[in-house]
Order: C-alpha cells, then sequence, then structure tokens
C-alpha cells in the first residue's frame, strides 16, 4: 500500500541534512534554510541518547560536527544537549524537527538499534506515517523500526538491494523487501548504477528511483533526463537552480 510521502508533484528534491555552507549540518538552522528556499523534503538520520531521547545527527559521537566528545548512546541527553554544532547551533531532537515544519517530508536514515524504538515511538506520537520514510543502512533496523509501525509507512530499501544493484542482479531489487523506492549512489566504485534500464525496470515495479549525494549541475541534469524520481544533495541551491532552469521546480 502506497502511502503519501512520494505523491508530491514532480521531482522529489531533498536537501541532504538540511542545507548549510558553514558546517551546520542536521541542525535547525540548516532545516530552516532548506524550508526558506522551498524545499519540502529533508534528509535526516537518527540517534538515541542513552535515557531514549531521539536526536537528528549523522555521527555516533559528538566529535566531529560539535563542541563536546563522547559517544551519544552513551550519554544522557542533559549532556548531549550542551553540545553545539560548529560551537553555535544545539543538536535538535526529531521531535523539534517534527513539530516545527508539520508539512516537511523527512527521509530518515536510522542508524543505531537503540534508535529504532523511540524513532517508531516519535513517528506514532506525531501520527507521522505519511511525512516519512524509513531508511537505513541496516535492513534489520529498517525492517524491526517498520514492524512497530500501526499505519503503512514508506520505505527505501537496505543495502541486500543496493548490492543486488552493484552486481547487475536488477531482478532481485523489489522481491521480498516490499519497498517505495531505492536511494543509491551514482556509482559504485567504477560501475555505474543508475542507468535507463535500472530506472525502467524500478518504475515497472512502481518503485521510484532516488540518487544521492548529487551536487555537480551535470550530474543532476544527466540524472533527470535518465528519468529519477528525487535527488538528494548537499547544494540544495545548486538543485533549485536545475529544477528552475528545467521548469521542474514546484
Amino acid at each position: 500500500m502506497k502511502t503519501a510521502y512520494l505523491d508530491g508533484p514532480g521531482v522529489l528534491a531533498m536537501a541532504h541534512r538540511g542545507f548549510s555552507r558553514t558546517g551546520l549540518e542536521n541542525s535547525m538552522a540548516a532545516f530552516a534554510a532548506a524550508v526558506d528556499l522551498g524545499f519540502r523534503y529533508v534528509e535526516t538520520d537518527v540517534h538515541a541518547t542513552s535515557d531514549g531521547v531521539l536526536l537528528a545527527l549523522h555521527d555516533s559521537t559528538l566529535d566531529r560536527v560539535t563542541d563536546r566528545t563522547g559517544v551519544i548512546a552513551d550519554l544522557p541527553w542533559s549532556a548531549v544537549r550542551e553540545a553545539k554544532i560548529a560551537g553555535t547551533e544545539p543538536i535538535p531532537t526529531f521531535d523539534e524537527l517534527l513539530e516545527t515544519w508539520p508539512e516537511l517530508r523527512i527521509n530518515i536514515d536510522c542508524k543505531a538499534a537503540g534508535a529504532v524504538q523511540p524513532l517508531a515511538e516519535a513517528i506514532e506520537r506525531h501520527g507521522a506515517h505519511d511525512r516519512v520514510c524509513i531508511a537505513s543502512f541496516s535492513d534489520r533496523r529498517r525492517r524491526s523500526v517498520l514492524r512497530q509501525l500501526t499505519r503503512p509507512t514508506a520505505t527505501s530499501a537496505g543495502p541486500v538491494t543496493t548490492g543486488a544493484l552493484a552486481i547487475g542482479r536488477i531482478p532481485l531489487v523489489h522481491s521480498a523487501f516490499g519497498v517505495d523506492c531505492i536511494q543509491i549512489p551514482q556509482r559504485v566504485g567504477s560501475r555505474p548504477l543508475v542507468t535507463a534500464r535500472l530506472i525502467r525496470s524500478m518504475h515497472a515495479r512502481e518503485v521510484q528511483v532516488h540518487v544521492w549525494t548529487v551536487d555537480d549541475p551535470d550530474d543532476m541534469h544527466r540524472l533527470l533526463d535518465l528519468g529519477v524520481d528525487g535527488l538528494i544533495t548537499d547544494r540544495s541551491d545548486v538543485l533549485k537552480d536545475v529544477l528552475q532552469q528545467r521548469n521542474q521546480w514546484v
């Protein structure tokens, strides 16, 4: 059963960790910047603190993007909330993201087993089933989230599917996974993944094709010419310009 998540008009343009040119990834400022540009979709990642607070953050530690250090899963929210992204922005909770922009659609990479239950609970609490797409580099985590949800929720394929694509096994892709979309890089090593044949095969199965992380305008045009359904980018400004040039920005 399809959900409303993918029913947006035109090409799905997704801001990867929001939009920031100053290192503020996955901050409320970055998400606000994407929304201000007109983006209806953002991508984020989730981890949970030791006391179960779900955060919009890519890394398992605070070290790379904040002014503090430590493993998030080992720290309580009272400690993590003191950390500042790039020294200035607080780490947002996933609840904040859902509450601040009630119409925003969110692609969620569930990064850790400890985030599975808090993510499912947050989606249920907010009734956000039509607003989210569950993704993960772990099929086990992805399926575990989906099993805890009481309404159909969009999901993208996990690493098993990507691996099948990498070895050219397109017929394996939709099989038993029940996915709504595949979200893949342009290539794995030297092997191109996104081809006209792949896109035709996925569309025949009513599966959308989204490509990450695409920042070069020439790549954007090429992929759009092939017929991809969505692009995930760190350069939301560039993607908007490309879509406007093509009269595909809606």
